[in-house]
């Protein structure tokens, strides 16, 4: 009777379990470039907020308009020791793709959800209608939830390669490295 009783509990409980992530991060770098810093400058920096709590505190000076030529990629790569020569290409990579298609997808769907709390950064709803608004967007002490990204990845060092072009525009991104660890609870 009673494994009946918990095979029911267990029938009716699945729909309200929620899918969390099973790692940890600690950034580790995260390093900005532009072509053109009178057009657009950007500095992001870790912030330690206690033992094994970090977040990323940051601005991006954006001063010009982004067009339909505007391109966006980005790379991701692990390695298990963190040594540069061990760093393998991963298949979470966002192609080569128009900025403003960029903002409908995985800007909305990742970026947003996970730094809408803690930024100015432009958020709507429906489909984005350009364009994007120049001006000064900060970032303070942004932690990621992880929403949007895999429930499951192995243990190591994670380097993700952003980079952001178009013509007559300023290219520029970042490289961020970080730690993931299985999460224990």
């Amino acid at each position: 009777m009673l494994s009946l009783i918990g095979a029911w509990i267990l029938i009716f409980a699945i729909p309200f379990i929620e899918a969390a992530r099973k790692w940890d991060y600690e950034p580790i770098s995260f390093i900005t470039t532009t072509s053109d810093p009178s057009r657009l400058s950007f500095e992001v920096k870790i912030d330690r907020l206690g033992r094994g709590d970090f977040a990323l505190s940051g601005t991006i000076d954006w001063k010009y308009d982004a067009t339909e030529n505007t391109m966006v990629e980005a790379s991701a790569y692990r390695s298990s020791s963190g040594d540069e020569s061990d760093y393998k290409l991963l298949p979470w990579s966002i192609p080569k793709q128009p900025f403003y298609e960029y903002l409908n997808t995985y800007y909305k769907d990742v970026i947003i959800k996970n730094l809408g709390h803690c930024t100015n950064l432009p958020q709507f709803q429906g489909k984005f209608q350009p364009p994007f608004p120049q001006g000064t967007y900060k970032l303070i002490k942004c932690k990621s939830d992880g929403d949007g990204l895999p429930e499951i990845a192995p243990p190591g060092f994670y380097k993700i390669i952003f980079t952001k072009s178009g013509p007559d525009q300023p290219t520029w991104g970042f490289t961020a490295i970080f730690k993931l660890t299985n999460k224990l609870f």
